[in-house]
């Protein structure tokens, strides 16, 4: 079962702990300064900012950086190699007593200023992710899909396609709470939305609306395609049944209620259409799709 704040804990925690490493290691370098002692082969090395405790993981943990901001990791990269070069200098004339350089010593200073502050940053960024995320599902929140609508609105607007807004409800699932517990509702829940999450396409955002229930802002050249879409879905999870253990299964059955937004149309005039359809879908017999006032079975 996927727990997203507890990945976002965990990860903040190895930041913290990568971060304290490399303090310590300009605690070492501050020894070679004053007593002219060798910081270690890992400080010189001219990989060095590849060696450190915190390039190891840094390296290791990149892509959830470029996730969030790929120039600023791109960043935060060349100033960590540009620090540790300016150390290297600074060491190596500090073990052949030679005056270290002033422009070392600059570079030092700015970089790791810098390179604390785009730490900073992206720690900010980690912690806004983990609230706006479900700590079940790991899916996005209401939060920001306001902006997404729009988005995706404008998107359609240029390239002329049509966005159907889609609400999706699992059936009869306070019978699956009632039958097997709550702990397995969770997992169902989780089940539901990574299947999902497969079958819908890169530019249909996915959200966790509440409770049981998932929004999905599809792009659809027509109606028609809309329904086809619509049918996929209802007739994927069907065929998708939560393995039990032992050869049992859990099967589960979605309704989905659709509507067309309006080029210019508020996002809650299309998701309260898209709702009656919804309710719509329930009273014809739930496991099925509906666009608008019309019902289609799938």
């Amino acid at each position: 079962m996927p727990d997203f704040s507890s990945q976002i804990a965990n990860f903040i925690s190895e930041l913290d702990a990568a971060v304290e490493a490399h303090m310590d290691w300009s605690r070492r370098v501050l020894r070679c300064a004053v007593l002219r002692t060798s910081p270690g082969e890992d400080v010189v090395d001219p990989l060095a900012h590849s060696l450190c405790g915190f390039g190891r993981w840094f390296a290791s943990n990149r892509k959830h950086f470029q996730k969030h901001d790929a120039p600023g990791t791109r960043r935060l990269d060349a100033v960590h190699q540009t620090m540790h070069d300016a150390v290297r200098s600074i060491c190596l004339d500090g073990m052949a007593g030679r005056p270290g350089q002033g422009t070392d010593l600059e570079a030092f200073e700015r970089t790791q200023s810098e390179l604390i502050s785009l730490l900073a940053e992206f720690k900010t960024h980690f912690f806004a992710s983990a609230v706006r995320h479900d700590p079940l599902t790991g899916l996005p929140l209401r939060y920001g899909i306001k902006d997404e609508f729009t988005q995706v609105q404008k998107s359609c607007r240029r390239y002329k396609t049509q966005l159907y807004v889609g609400i999706i409800d699992a059936d009869h699932f306070k019978r699956i709470n009632d039958s097997y517990g709550h702990s397995v509702g969770d997992v169902a829940l989780c089940h539901l939305a990574d299947t999902l999450r497969r079958i819908v396409r890169p530019n249909e955002p996915l959200f966790r609306f509440g409770g049981e229930e998932f929004l999905l802002l599809m792009q659809c050249r027509t109606r028609e395609a809309a329904a086809i879409a619509a049918q996929r879905i209802v007739r994927t999870v069907r065929s998708a049944p939560l393995p039990m253990g032992q050869g049992d299964a859990l099967s589960l059955t979605i309704t989905m209620g659709l509507a067309r937004a309006g080029n210019d149309e508020a996002m809650a005039d299309a998701v309260e259409r898209a709702d009656k359809a919804l309710y719509a879908g329930k009273e014809a017999g739930r496991d099925r799709y509906v666009i608008a006032d019309e019902v289609a079975t799938a």
